[in-house]
């Protein structure tokens, strides 16, 4: 078992974590976990009490933990949710995480909510949008956050950035950091037809406080082209492992969560696959010192 005897907001080390969920609350706070620290998204903490929260609180006092927001739609038209940023803001004052993060999509339009991260376009417009909001987040909780690139499945017309140019320039406008969701950036590169390590070249490394690694499926379409979903269903890929150590590489060390959101297996399972990349971690800061 690990279990580091630290205070809520304990900063996390450029050590491998898992996402918690649900399934496995209930084992995590009686045996603990082998991984360094624990995700969890806000909205499923955002009640006033009952056992998730109380949980919640009692690992927040044992491991460094991180809040993922997957709701809050930095990019919708609309202004931001004043219930939903009082709700994180109390969560952020209960847990004292070391990390936040949010996601650069839009969710909602015209009162109707979608179950999904929807791409934005990458246009300078999109940029001053979402940079503002941002920067109301940040300035609501008072903490910087970080935001993190999403999959996509089409691209628009009226994009004039890379990706890679866009989540630069929020994160620069912002002063926020950057998530930078590897096997997000594998999916999207495959899908549109793009490097991958141009992605990792020109990303603001200052600004990379935190890597997610999840897997994802492969399908064929009716025309036989093929498409990556990102499914966060199974493990890791080989070629999502490879591409992550040329991004320890490139940036050095950081926070690393394995994310596992559908078909969940044994908490074991996710534990494997954070010593995985927890011996990348190892050996390229080796290979860096020496």
């Amino acid at each position: 078992m690990n279990a580091p005897s630290s205070n809520a907001g304990a900063p996390i080390p450029a050590k491998a974590g898992v996402g918690l969920r649900a399934e496995y609350e209930r084992e995590i706070v009686e045996a603990g976990t082998q991984a360094a620290w624990l995700e969890a998204h806000s909205e499923n903490y955002f009640g006033p009490g009952g056992r998730p929260l109380r949980n919640l609180r009692v690992l927040a006092e044992r491991y460094p933990i991180s809040l993922h927001g997957v709701g809050l739609g930095l990019g919708n038209a609309a202004p931001l949710d004043d219930d939903h940023l009082e709700r994180l803001r109390r969560l952020v004052r209960l847990v004292q995480p070391a990390l936040i993060s949010e996601h650069l999509c839009w969710n909602a339009h015209a009162g109707q909510h979608f179950n999904d991260l929807l791409p934005l376009p990458y246009t300078e417009e999109a940029v001053d949008h979402v940079a503002a909001r941002v920067r109301q987040l940040q300035d609501a909780l008072g903490r910087r956050i970080l935001v993190e690139n999403v999959s996509s499945y089409l691209e628009f017309e009226d994009s004039r950035l890379s990706e890679w140019a866009f989540v630069n320039a929020v994160a620069e406008r912002a002063d926020c950091g950057i998530l930078l969701d590897v096997n997000n950036l594998y999916v999207n590169a495959c899908n549109h037809g793009y490097s991958a390590l141009d992605f990792v070249n020109a990303v603001d490394a200052a600004r990379v406080g935190e890597i997610h690694l999840a897997g994802h499926t492969r399908r064929m379409l009716d025309d036989g082209q093929v498409i990556l979903i990102d499914t966060h269903d199974q493990p890791v890929c080989e070629a999502v492992w490879q591409l992550y150590r040329e991004t320890l590489e490139r940036l050095g060390p950081r926070p690393t969560l394995i994310e596992w959101d559908a078909d969940l297996p044994p908490l074991a399972v996710l534990e494997a696959e954070a010593a995985v990349a927890e011996r990348h971690l190892s050996e390229v800061r080796h290979a860096q010192v020496g």
